[in-house]
């Protein structure tokens, strides 16, 4: 994606491409060097640039040698090379203590569990997937802020490396490389800038996906909640402190660290994967027309909770979302746009539950949800969201990450002040959608998927 600034804020996008995980015999890969490969494709198309930002997922790593080469592909979060650690892990350093360190939602792929499953005889450092890019385009080697803390390896409070923590670990503490911020810079390589055609930076964005998606959060006032929605729904509210509570540990809060000291404080919510995985099932059908039928299906007639373990591998998602249905005492949809219309609910509740424990547990104030990401695309998804929270969702924009990466770099070359202006630019630039609360009684509804 090229963004520009001028009279506004656009994006044009110049290059789109798959990524998929890879399974060699039983361990689940990203195919990094295709990712690369497609990154320097890009970098052509696009032409001259004043600075390249680069944001990913978070969690995932290369490990990188003694010579700086890679130490094979990275491992998918979805393998299942870590079934078991996180218990290990919660039963040794104690779940409080691990919280209260890192502040961070104990989900079984975390970094620091992904590190323990891992082989590391031969490695030197640790880069997260953004880093490894960068360090292939400029040879310098840092972890940038935001996405190290969705390790469960930085101090919340001291935003630092957890040293002391991984000695209890036993973790290697010269795997992590030095920490650096939204706004460093570092030159291509000379050879990376001759193999694409033009000489330019790398700036440090905010590169985990959803600190950059929020970092655009199109908003002028500070009483909001927000849903990065796409694979994943990242449900919470921007603080200035974390929320390290008994309360908010067995609720399943994370705090990751967002840009200019913000906390991101919010609960993973499994997302439009369910749905994802549901049509690769199906042969890839046309969305538009079965989200129109699932719009007329009779409502509540089947609810899951969407953050169910048996929902996070690959695999046949109608299967298992019929056989946790009848697990429930549920008649499972009839239809394909029952199973739409399922999946959306059932999500829109996990929205509702997440929101409200949000505002609940931090005390921040909330009179709208910004929906951004791919998921504000789904017009019936937004409305149930709405409807379930009871609040006001105001939807868009899509390409609320892309936007959030070129501001940061913007604001590094001094084009643009800070989050405030940041943010009011986005408002007034791009297309968003309002959905009001229909009024409707979701309690029910949410005491079923409780079952």
């Amino acid at each position: 994606m090229v963004g520009e600034l001028g009279d506004g804020l656009s994006l044009t996008e110049t290059h789109r491409f798959a990524n998929g995980p890879v399974r060699v015999h039983d361990t689940l890969h990203w195919d990094i060097l295709g990712l690369h490969r497609e990154i320097l494709y890009g970098l052509r198309l696009a032409g001259p640039a004043r600075s390249i930002g680069i944001d990913s997922w978070a969690i995932d790593y290369g490990l990188i040698d003694a010579r700086g080469a890679l130490i094979g592909n990275p491992v998918h979060y979805r393998d299942a090379r870590t079934t078991g650690v996180r218990e290990r892990v919660l039963a040794d350093i104690g779940s409080a203590d691990m919280y209260d360190i890192s502040g961070l939602q104990f989900l079984p792929f975390n970094t620091v569990y992904q590190l323990l499953a891992d082989q590391l005889a031969d490695a030197e450092t640790m880069l997260l997937i953004p880093d490894l890019l960068s360090y292939w385009l400029t040879g310098e080697i840092g972890a940038e802020l935001t996405n190290a803390s969705t390790t469960g390896l930085l101090d919340v409070r001291t935003q630092n490396w957890a040293y002391p923590l991984m000695d209890r670990l036993g973790l290697p503490p010269g795997l992590l490389p030095p920490l650096r911020v939204p706004g460093d810079s570092e030159r291509l390589r000379p050879e990376v800038a001759e193999d694409i055609g033009w000489a330019g930076t790398v700036t440090a964005v905010a590169s985990h996906d959803t600190a950059s998606a929020v970092a655009a959060v199109p908003t002028t006032y500070p009483d909001f909640a927000y849903i990065s929605c796409g694979t994943w729904s990242l449900a919470g509210v921007e603080l200035r402190v974390p929320v390290l509570t008994a309360e908010s540990r067995e609720a399943g809060f994370t705090n990751e660290a967002g840009i200019d000291g913000t906390v991101r404080y919010l609960r993973n919510v499994m997302g439009l994967w369910l749905l994802q995985e549901s049509l690769r099932a199906w042969g890839q059908p046309e969305l538009g027309p079965l989200l129109a039928a699932a719009a007329q299906a009779p409502p509540f007639a089947a609810l899951v909770n969407p953050d169910t373990p048996i929902f996070l591998p690959p695999g046949d998602m109608p299967a298992r979302i019929a056989a946790e249905c009848r697990r429930t005492g549920q008649e499972p949809p009839g239809d394909l746009p029952g199973f739409v219309r399922c999946v959306l609910e059932s999500l829109a509740l996990g929205h509702r539950m997440a929101i409200r424990q949000a505002i609940e547990l931090s005390g921040q104030r909330v009179n709208t949800i910004h929906l951004v990401g791919g998921g504000s695309r789904n017009a019936l998804l937004c409305q149930l969201t709405a409807d379930a929270c009871g609040l006001p969702v105001v939807a868009g924009p899509t390409e609320a990450t892309a936007l959030g990466n070129v501001l940061v770099q913007a604001r590094a070359a001094g084009e643009i002040g800070g989050l405030p202006e940041m943010r009011a630019l986005v408002a007034a630039t791009q297309n968003l959608t309002y959905y009001e609360p229909r009024g409707e009684d979701w309690a029910e509804a949410e005491a079923r998927i409780h079952r």
